[in-house]
């Protein structure tokens, strides 16, 4: 279904610039796109219904929450959003909590469920006169090096289209067509952490006042509050473990365990409503850009979500990339669109270097017995420092909260 305002458009299936994916980088690139008058369409495989419900990461950092002020776009999580400015750790050597708005930059995240954001920005799309096709499938984008590439789709009624454009922005994801239609002279940096989580949603009030890493010889838990009535709970399980095998009681049992609830008190239970298995794989493309076409969020690079930075990264690459865009569509300055690979990579690359680090903060050793104890050792002696040292908790705050 298309949805339009009352503006005359141009022809179907042409605008300046194609966005492949209705999630956050997308939005809120069409977002500011639009303010400036820039024409465009956003490409989305889903329903409304599905986009507006898909549960995400919800952990929102400050210069995130400055880029949505600025371009109009964070009414709703101003006034809906928790702020978070403390994170619990609990290990075999005791517990420490650490303020990290009183550390480093001195900042806090904002708690806002994705899908919330989703919404706001699909509602403020749509009031700006944005088009949208839901159930439009990308299939390739083809002529990327000409200055009028071609975005083949699969309409919702299964027929073929294309829409024609002068850009095309890759927010589809890691799976997406932007990804598929890469040149072969496209790198792809990959890492497997060897960690799986399963991931869950319960209808329970947070059980702390932080977020909670809990790391236990059984294997990692963390707590993540969503909303006064919905808690996130991740629980590190074995690789190729199917999401429905554990009962809600061996889940919560399994919590509580690791969580040391006797030590520290109970969890506040609740229906689990949501599972996931999550493999904590990290990878990055080099060059972001192939001659009109653009990777933004995921489609750019997928971290894991250890240090929630995923939703950070989209939304600052879609803030460089829009204004590349304007600058260039409308006073003929190419110069934000040259350097918006190398400007972007030096950002996620940045991230990728703390989520690696927290994985290795929050897991426990695997491998030979040598190999294990040295791990072990070495993760224990990072907490230590991040308890006592100063220094190392500055650093921490800074790129726990930064992107």
């Amino acid at each position: 279904m298309t949805y339009r305002n009352r503006r005359p458009r141009r022809a179907a299936h042409a605008t300046d610039v194609v966005v492949l994916g209705a999630g956050p980088a997308g939005l809120v690139l069409g977002n500011i796109l639009l303010d400036r008058g820039i024409d465009c369409v956003v490409l989305e495989r889903a329903e409304r219904t599905h986009v507006q419900t898909r549960a995400r990461a919800g952990f929102l950092a400050a210069n995130t929450v400055r880029i949505l002020t600025r371009n109009g776009l964070a009414g709703g999580l101003h006034r809906r959003g928790q702020i978070h400015s403390t994170c619990e750790f609990r290990t075999e050597d005791g517990r420490f909590r650490l303020d990290y708005s009183g550390l480093g930059p001195r900042e806090r995240h904002t708690v806002y469920p994705q899908q919330e954001l989703v919404t706001d920005l699909l509602t403020q799309f749509l009031e700006r006169g944005g088009r949208i096709r839901f159930g439009t499938e990308a299939v390739t984008v083809r002529d990327a090096d000409t200055a009028r590439p071609e975005v083949a789709v699969r309409e919702a009624d299964g027929r073929p289209g294309t829409w024609r454009a002068r850009y095309v922005a890759g927010c589809d994801g890691r799976h997406g067509a932007a990804r598929r239609s890469l040149p072969a002279r496209a790198v792809r940096h990959h890492r497997d952490h060897g960690v799986t989580w399963l991931g869950l949603l319960a209808e329970a009030p947070p059980s702390l006042d932080a977020v909670g890493y809990a790391v236990h010889e059984r294997g990692f838990a963390g707590h993540m509050a969503r909303t006064s009535k919905v808690t996130r709970y991740y629980l590190q399980c074995e690789r190729g473990t199917p999401a429905d095998t554990w009962s809600e009681e061996r889940i919560w049992d399994e919590l509580e365990l690791r969580m040391r609830t006797r030590e520290y008190g109970p969890l506040r239970r609740g229906r689990v409503v949501q599972r996931s298995v999550l493999d904590l794989e990290s990878d990055v493309l080099e060059p972001l850009r192939h001659g009109a076409l653009f990777l933004v969020g995921d489609a750019a690079g997928l971290i894991s979500p250890s240090a929630a930075k995923g939703a950070n990264l989209a939304v600052l690459e879609a803030e460089i990339l829009a204004h590349a865009l304007i600058d260039d569509l409308t006073a003929g300055d190419p110069e934000g669109l040259d350097a918006y690979s190398a400007r972007c990579l030096t950002h996620i690359w940045r991230a990728q270097e703390f989520s690696h680090w927290m994985i290795g903060l929050l897991h426990g050793p695997s491998g030979a017995d040598g190999e294990s104890l040295f791990h072990n050792s070495l993760r224990r002696s990072r907490l230590a420092s991040l308890r006592t040292s100063r220094t190392k908790q500055d650093w921490f705050a800074e790129h726990y909260v930064g992107v």
